[in-house]
């Protein structure tokens, strides 16, 4: 998920919070249904007050880039107004059956190999996506735009699964079984360098002793 401050919520991104399970948990690699609840609410409401005490401090808004904007609102428009192209429905459901079968529960490397092979091809068609109708309530321009989000959140589950070479809570790989006590002390950190991903290996941060009490014991 983002990775934030655990006090703030406060993301790498200036003036972005995120709380619940987009940021994270506190009941380890994996949890019951429902247990995320108290994490929502917990965190929910530290990047909150955060998010408001940030924006008190502002001595005034953030400059906006017109050109940027105009930017972002012609790739925005571009799904409407090409002649034609590939439903985005179409795209979608390949792209979810690629992610099922290589980059599921179970996972080899041989099969995230071929995922993120299929990530660079998914690139190309998102470039030829074409959704008809107008801008009022139109269910497929907004599938148009979601698949970008969605293929930049499956090529980092991609990317972060080849790095963890053990098998740990809901991650799974058959070629590496068990969990590796090293992978037990870092996080995988995917960040964005220019127009592609990078994966690295952070240290986590030593637990607070009121949290190894709770966790470890005396």
């Amino acid at each position: 998920g983002v990775r934030v401050d655990a006090d703030t919520g406060a993301a790498t991104v200036p003036g972005l919070f995120a709380a619940g399970e987009v940021a994270g948990g506190m009941h380890g690699s994996n949890r019951l249904g429902g247990n995320s609840l108290s994490d929502l609410l917990v965190f929910g409401r530290r990047a909150g007050l955060a998010a408001a005490e940030y924006a008190k401090r502002l001595e005034r808004a953030p400059a906006v880039d017109q050109g940027e904007v105009e930017r972002l609102a012609r790739e925005m428009l571009a799904p409407l107004e090409r002649p034609t192209g590939e439903s985005p429905y179409a795209i979608q459901e390949a792209l979810q059956e690629v992610m099922e079968a290589n980059a599921g529960i179970v996972r080899t490397e041989d099969e995230l190999r071929k995922g993120l092979e299929a990530m660079e091809e998914f690139k190309q068609r998102l470039q030829q996506v074409k959704a008809g109708g107008t801008r009022q309530y139109n269910p497929g321009w907004h599938t148009a735009l979601d698949l970008w989000s969605l293929l930049t959140v499956s090529e980092a589950i991609i990317r972060s699964a080849l790095e963890r070479k053990e098998s740990r809570g809901g991650h799974t790989r058959l070629d590496y079984p068990k969990a590796d006590p090293r992978f037990g002390k870092v996080n995988i950190v995917i960040r964005r360098d220019g127009e592609r991903m990078t994966v690295a290996q952070e240290a986590l941060a030593e637990m607070p002793q009121e949290l190894k009490v709770l966790f470890e014991g005396d």
